[in-house]
This record gives C-alpha cells, sequence and structure tokens, in this order.
C-alpha cells in the first residue's frame, strides 16, 4: 500500500481503509495481507486504523502480540500486516528477518481449517535478484524447521518475469511453489506481476486476478491481487 502514499502523492491513510472497505471487503476474504502499511524507517511507525480495518473486513488482526511486530510504534513487522478469518484456528505465529539493503521480512501465520493445517507466509522481497534468491534460500530452511503442512507464500515478491526465475527453485526452497502471475504493477496501467499467491500444491492456486478499480488505482502503487487457495490438495 505504498506507506499510504497514493497516486495522485498524496498520504491519504483513510483512503486505503476506504478502499479496503468497499473494493475488497465485499468479497468476504478469509485472509488480507498487507505490504508495506507501517513507515519505511525506523521505528517503522504505524500508518493504518488496524482495528478499524478488522471491522470492516470481519477479519481478526494478526499481530497483537508485541512479538509480531518491528516495536512499540509498529503495527506490523517491516510493513507486512496478516489479517485472518475467525473460523480459523490459529496455531503458531513467528516474523522471520531478511537480509538486504533494505530490511526485510516475513510473517508466518499457521492455522487449522475443518482439520486441515495449513501456512500462510506473507512477505516484501527484496528489489534486487540476487538478494531475492538469499532471502527465500533463508525460507526454505525455515520451512526445513516447521512441521509440514501445506505452505502458501503470497506478497510483494518483487519478481517481474512471469516464470520467476531462480528465487522459486524447488532446491532453494525444499518444494516447488507454484501460482499464476498476475499483472499488478504500476496500479494506473499494470504490466509487471509483482504480487503473487503461491503454494506448493500442484494446481491449488486457482481464480486469481488482479483488483481494478478506480478507488485502488489512486490509493496505491500496486493493485491488489486475490485468488482461491484449495487446502488439503495432493503434492
Amino acid at each position: 500500500m505504498h506507506r499510504a502514499k497514493g497516486t495522485d502523492g498524496r498520504v491519504d491513510p483513510a483512503r486505503v481503509r476506504e478502499a479496503i472497505r468497499t473494493d475488497l471487503a465485499p468479497w468476504t476474504p478469509d485472509m488480507l495481507a498487507l505490504q508495506e502499511a507501517d513507515e519505511e524507517c525506523r521505528p517503522h511507525g504505524r500508518i493504518l486504523d488496524v482495528a478499524g480495518i478488522a471491522a470492516d473486513t470481519g477479519l481478526e488482526y494478526q499481530h497483537d502480540s508485541a512479538a509480531l511486530r518491528w516495536g512499540p510504534s509498529s503495527d506490523g513487522f517491516l510493513g507486512t500486516i496478516m489479517f485472518l478469518h475467525p473460523r480459523f484456528d490459529v496455531l503458531y505465529r513467528d516474523v522471520v528477518d531478511l537480509p538486504g539493503h533494505c530490511h526485510r521480512g516475513a510473517v508466518v501465520v499457521e492455522a487449522e481449517a475443518d482439520g486441515t493445517a495449513f501456512r500462510v507466509m506473507s512477505m516484501h522481497l527484496s528489489l534486487f535478484q540476487p538478494l531475492r534468491v538469499v532471502q527465500m534460500r533463508i525460507l526454505g530452511q525455515y520451512l526445513y524447521r516447521r512441521p509440514e503442512m501445506q505452505t502458501i507464500l503470497l506478497g510483494d515478491f518483487n519478481e517481474w518475469r512471469p516464470w520467476g526465475g531462480l528465487m522459486f527453485n524447488s532446491r532453494l526452497l525444499g518444494r516447488g511453489f507454484r501460482g499464476p502471475a498476475r499483472r499488478s504493477f504500476p496500479s494506473g496501467r499494470p504490466v509487471l506481476p509483482l504480487d503473487r499467491i503461491l503454494t506448493d500444491r500442484a494446481g491449488a492456486v486457482r481464480e486469481v486476478e488482479t483488483v481494478r478499480t478506480p478507488q485502488l488505482r489512486l490509493a496505491s502503487d500496486h493493485l491488489p491481487i486475490r485468488g482461491i487457495v484449495h487446502l488439503d490438495a495432493p503434492k
């Protein structure tokens, strides 16, 4: 959400919340992941009314623990904020530091839906391809230490090539991740598929689309991506 700076150059957190309420909340999402949703520099101060967004969407804010935020002034971890539907039973939550010229990170939520466990990792990766490869390798090592379950990766990968390049190589992550590439940047006339929804179950990510409305185009330099992920799909 570009720290609430719209394509008109105006910083307006209320406009971002309103765009979520009117153009995303009617889809009744199970999950909402925001990137660049805290200030860019330390102390990564809060920008949004997260309680208001939770009320507008019916989702639960996932950073109520201080360990899941960068610091006392932040709402998320290095700009990543996650919301999850209350019908899910949350099993475990974590954050992962990722290296880079600009400090990056990922937010991890493991939950259960109707007896099926799944993991969501929301992230904002580097603009520099070699660093993205390193960041994905770190996430692969993290996954190696966690229990086996279907894993969903989503966020701003900053990878413009639809095929994804080396960063999505299964040798880096210990498993293959796939999902459709939809153009999301720049919001005025999207050309590059920087934002993705991926999972390690073949064909489980479906009906992925870029959400294009006048209000969303104005609110940020990226357009949001929505899709359906089928759980408990075979590997």
